[in-house]
């Protein structure tokens, strides 16, 4: 494994969920950057109107970008989610989305920043996820 990940002692405990590490630390060559990843599938539809559904969308689509090049989630060193019209109460619904990408996916989250936006590329764009990967 190329990636490292660590909650170090001294730091605040991650959310509920165990949905980021504090510290990824990474050895190989290749660095892989996925472009930000919606909730469209291969032929460009939408695949739901939550964000829920979205943020797995987006995950399958990380997934197979890494895949692509010779990669998993466990190269994963930093992931970026963005979310429109983010508000408090949409926690739950974001918790319940990671859980859907842990059991289909196997993901075990890599250092992770949740960003709320007025808006994404289009209106009913819910979410864009970035990642950045180091392969051996």
């Amino acid at each position: 494994m190329s990636v490292t990940l660590t909650n170090p002692e001294g730091m605040p405990t991650p959310v509920p969920l165990g949905l980021y590490r504090h510290v990824a630390v990474a050895t190989g060559t290749r660095t892989v950057t996925v472009a930000g990843q919606v909730g469209w599938n291969s032929e460009g539809e939408l695949v739901s109107d939550t964000l829920r559904g979205q943020l797995v969308q987006a995950f399958r689509n990380v997934r197979t970008a890494l895949e692509s090049v010779g990669g998993t989630f466990e190269d994963l060193v930093r992931v970026t989610v963005y979310a429109a019209r983010w508000s408090p109460g949409m926690t739950g619904e974001f918790e319940a989305a990671v859980a859907d990408i842990r059991e289909e996916m196997g993901w075990s989250p890599a250092p992770l920043s949740m960003i709320g936006v007025d808006i994404l590329y289009m209106p009913e764009i819910l979410v864009e996820v970035e990642a950045t990967a180091v392969l051996p």
